[in-house]
């Protein structure tokens, strides 16, 4: 279990590399840019921080020693669309393009500019779909930034574990839908856990008593029951008491 933690800490930015003085830089530049920086020196202890720790954002070299870049690249996008920007040697345009195909969010080679880098990491998250366009969701009393990762119940900040604000996140970027177990287990906990139901309803359990208002009127979050989970919009109780 992870423990209790203020969800509007910095931004987590992820560097998988085994170069030490790669990474060492890095961790400079991108503390300047106000991220909190996690490591991974290897393909496999890379995915499972991905899964783990859930970034904003990867920085991920493509020379890994245990698994190619190219392959944690596509392996990381069959569960999650976290942004990932590619720092390589690797100049040709065949390796950019294959790179981009995988679903990389940009490229940069080596040996790299601080300042360019700096804005190719602003660049793609603002194009991450919760990014600064979309940074605030709201539902009845319910609010949250996902820029701050900050969330709010009647105007007052909860606290969240990190995996309560994964699957807060899931659900409200898919407000009003019916998000399947599967999809959840998928999204929280990578594509190993796809079965563990229990650990949903456990987490469900505990999100509920932190986000729910006692005296509303309805539930922000509902059962589908043999389905999954839905975030309830109010525009959603509007629609049920006019039928």
């Amino acid at each position: 279990m992870d423990g209790e933690l203020r969800v509007s800490e910095r931004p987590t930015a992820l560097v998988i590399d085994d170069e030490k003085q790669i990474r060492k830089l890095l961790r400079i530049v991108l503390e300047e840019e106000g991220y909190r920086v996690l490591e991974s020196e290897s393909g496999r202890q890379g995915l499972s921080n991905i899964a783990l720790r859930r970034p904003d954002v990867v920085l991920l070299d493509l020379g890994l020693p245990d698994i190619d870049g190219l392959a944690v690249l596509k392996r990381l996008r069959e569960w999650t669309h976290v942004p990932v920007l590619i720092l390589s040697v690797r100049d040709s345009p065949e390796d950019k393009v294959a790179a981009l195909d995988a679903g990389a969010d940009d490229y940069v080679t080596k040996p790299f500019e601080s300042t360019e880098l700096s804005a190719r990491l602003r660049a793609i998250q603002r194009r991450a779909p919760y990014g600064t366009e979309d940074a605030c969701f709201e539902a009845g009393q319910l609010t949250i930034d996902f820029n701050s990762h900050t969330v709010k119940v009647k105007g007052q900040e909860v606290k969240l574990t990190p995996t309560e604000y994964a699957l807060l996140k899931v659900l409200a970027l898919h407000s009003g839908k019916v998000v399947t177990h599967r999809q959840l287990l998928r999204e929280v906990w990578g594509p190993n856990v796809e079965e563990q139901s229990q650990y949903l309803r456990v987490y469900m359990t505990h999100l509920r008593k932190k986000i729910e208002v006692p005296e509303a009127a309805e539930r922000l979050l509902r059962t589908e029951s043999g389905i999954g989970y839905r975030l309830v919009l109010p525009a959603d109780r509007k629609k049920k008491s006019e039928q």
